[in-house]
C-alpha cells in the first residue's frame, strides 16, 4: 500500500473521530504554543532592548562611578567608587582632545509633580540635568521648541524641556512653549517638548523634565550626586583609542597615581546590550525547559489517546489484516495518523504562540516579529512528537492477531 493510500485512510479516521482529533490536536497546540510563545517573547525582549541601545548610538561609552548595575538573580550590586563631581565632569569635557562629543548629565530628583494652572501630573516625574549635548547622547528628539545652549547649560536658568506625556497631561491642547510650570518646589519656563518615545531599560523619557546641568546641581535632592559623562565617538574604528585617551585624562583629573587602579567605570553602550543578551540566554534555556515539559505532557497524552484509538478500532484492524494488509502497512497508517494530528495541532499552536509573543512585543513598544526559525522548528518538532508518541500504539496495532481482532466485541 502506498503512502498516499495510508494518508487517505488516516484522514478518513481523523474525520470520523472529530472530537478525539480536536482534543488531541488541542493538547499539542497548547504545548507548542507555550514553547513558541516563550521563545517569541524572548526575541521581542531582545529586539526591544537592541532598539533601545541603538537609539543611544553604538559609538558611545559612559564614565560613571559604578558599573552598569545589571544584575541577574542574586548577583551582587556593583560597589560604587567616590562620586564624580560636577567640576570633574566639566573639566573632562573641556580637556578631552579627541574626535568625539562629550555630554554630562545627572539625576536631580524623582517622584516630583508637575503643575500648570489646575492641571497636575502624578508624583512620578523625574528631573534630570543635562548640557547642550544631553538630548543627542540619549537619542532624544524634540517635537516642539529648542534645545539648551552651552551658556544656558552652565547657568542656573529656570528653563526646562518636558516629556510628551507631561505636555499632554497638563497642557491638554494648549501650546506648552513659553509657559511656566511648577516642578516640585521650582518654577520653570518650557522651551521644548520631547517627541514621544516610551519607556525602555527602566526609564520613561515621556515622564521626565530636563533642566540645565548647573540648575540640577543647585536643586539636586542628593547631597553628593555623581555625574555621568557620555562620550559619542565620530567613528567606531577609533573607539578604543578614544577610550584610552578618556581614561588617561580622567585619571589625571581624579589625581590617580600610576600604580593605583581606576576609581571609575567606563562602559560601552553596546557592551551593556551584549551583557543583557548573554544573560537572556539563561532565560532562553529556562523557557525551552518549561516548553519542553509542556510538550512532554502533550506527547504522553497523544500516546494515550492513540492507544485508546487502537483499542476502539481492533475489529477494523482485524478486517484489514484478513484482506491482506501486512503489519508494516498497519504500523504506517497509525504513525501517519499521529503525525497528521500533531501537524494540525502544531499549526494552531504555532499561530497562537506567535500571536501571544507579538502581543507582548507590541505592548513593550516593539515591532511585529515573524520567527521563521521557530515556526519551521515547530513543524519539525511536531513530526518528531507524532512519530515518538505514535510508534508504540502503531506497533501494538500491527502485532494484533487477526483472528482475535475479528472476534473482539
Amino acid at each position: 500500500m502506498t503512502y498516499t493510500e495510508n494518508v487517505r485512510l488516516a484522514l478518513q479516521s481523523i474525520k470520523s473521530n472529530r472530537l478525539r482529533t480536536i482534543l488531541t490536536a488541542l493538547i499539542i497546540a497548547i504545548g507548542l504554543s507555550a514553547l513558541v510563545g516563550i521563545l517569541t517573547t524572548i526575541d521581542a525582549i531582545k529586539s526591544s532592548m537592541t532598539e533601545a541601545f541603538s537609539s543611544m548610538g553604538a559609538n558611545s561609552f559612559n564614565i560613571r562611578n559604578r558599573g552598569s548595575g545589571i544584575r541577574i538573580g542574586n548577583g551582587k550590586r556593583p560597589k560604587p567608587f567616590k562620586s564624580i563631581r560636577y567640576e570633574d565632569a566639566i573639566k573632562f569635557k573641556e580637556r578631552l582632545n579627541a574626535p568625539a562629543t562629550v555630554s554630562v548629565s545627572v539625576f536631580a530628583s524623582g517622584g516630583s509633580t508637575v503643575k500648570y494652572k489646575q492641571e497636575k501630573t502624578n508624583p512620578n516625574i523625574n528631573i534630570q540635568g543635562i548640557d547642550e549635548n544631553g538630548l543627542g547622547s540619549q537619542g532624544l528628539d524634540l517635537s516642539l521648541g529648542r534645545n539648551f545652549t552651552n551658556l544656558e547649560a552652565t547657568n542656573a536658568g529656570n528653563i526646562c524641556i518636558i516629556g510628551s506625556e507631561i505636555a499632554k497631561t497638563v497642557f491638554k491642547k494648549e501650546d506648552p512653549l513659553d509657559k511656566v510650570i511648577n516642578v516640585g518646589n521650582n518654577k520653570f519656563k518650557v522651551i521644548g517638548v520631547l517627541a514621544e518615545k516610551g519607556s525602555g531599560m527602566g526609564q520613561n523619557t515621556d515622564r521626565a523634565v530636563y533642566v540645565p546641568l548647573y540648575k540640577a546641581k543647585i536643586i539636586n535632592s542628593n547631597a553628593n550626586p555623581s555625574y555621568t559623562v557620555t562620550v559619542n565617538v565620530a567613528n567606531k574604528d577609533i573607539m578604543d583609542n578614544v577610550i584610552g585617551e578618556a581614561t588617561s585624562e580622567f585619571r589625571n583629573i581624579r589625581k590617580i597615581k600610576i600604580k593605583q587602579p581606576n576609581n571609575f567605570e567606563i562602559t560601552k553602550s553596546d557592551a551593556v546590550a551584549q551583557t543583557l543578551n548573554e544573560n537572556l540566554e539563561y532565560v532562553v534555556i529556562g523557557g525551552i525547559a518549561i516548553g519542553s515539559i509542556t510538550l512532554l505532557g502533550a506527547s504522553i497524552a497523544l500516546m494515550n489517546i492513540m492507544l485508546v484509538s487502537v483499542t476502539e478500532r481492533t475489529r477494523e484492524i482485524g478486517i484489514r489484516k484478513a484482506i491482506g494488509a501486512n503489519p508494516a502497512t498497519i504500523r504506517k497508517q497509525f504513525l501517519i495518523e499521529a503525525v497528521i494530528i500533531c501537524l494540525l495541532g502544531g499549526f494552531f499552536g504555532i499561530l497562537l504562540g506567535v500571536g501571544i509573543g507579538n502581543l507582548i512585543s507590541l505592548s513593550m513598544g516593539g515591532s511585529f516579529l515573524m520567527p521563521w526559525g521557530f515556526i519551521s522548528g515547530g513543524f519539525v518538532l511536531c513530526v518528531c512528537i507524532g512519530i515518538l508518541s505514535g510508534y508504540y500504539p502503531a506497533r501494538k496495532a500491527s502485532k494484533l492477531d487477526p483472528v482475535e481482532a475479528l472476534r473482539y466485541e
